[in-house]
């Protein structure tokens, strides 16, 4: 039984690189930096599924994570850390769903909402960036 928590950890960081490929490749067309040459709901259409289906699979191998060590990860004050950026991103995204794979005409971008939108795109970012970085702080933080 020594092989199911590498196992359950190399699922959860697969899950991980789908959401954060999925992010990044959203995020970075809203901030003009990718993508150009393809409207946005077709560059989201084509990754939100990806990132949908990865959270589920991210929160059953998480959870079997958290039963191998309960005491300490549910103590980690980085763990909390790591779920508040995580619903704040998670909340970010379901915001944001329903005008990325809204229609050309939103995305007619003019400097008020080009400037909105590269805005939420960077946050959405840090946060999944912060998470990664959380997820692996965890390890190293020892219980005071």
């Amino acid at each position: 039984m020594a092989w199911v928590v590498p196992a359950v950890q190399t699922v959860h960081i697969l899950a991980v690189a789908a959401v954060i490929t999925s992010a990044l490749m959203i995020n970075l067309q809203l901030l003009g930096v990718g993508g150009r040459e393809r409207a946005v709901a077709s560059t989201t259409n084509r990754f939100v599924s990806y990132l949908w289906w990865s959270l589920p699979v991210l929160l059953a191998t998480g959870v079997t994570l958290i039963i191998g060590e309960p005491a300490r990860v549910l103590k980690s004050p980085v763990f909390l850390l790591k779920m508040g950026l995580l619903i704040a991103a998670v909340s970010v995204m379901l915001v944001c769903r329903t005008p990325l794979q809204g229609g050309k005409a939103f995305w007619d971008l003019n400097g008020r909402r080009r400037w909105a939108v590269r805005c939420i795109a960077a946050a959405s970012l840090t946060l999944w960036v912060a998470i990664i970085f959380a997820g692996r702080w965890i390890a190293y933080v020892q219980d005071a």
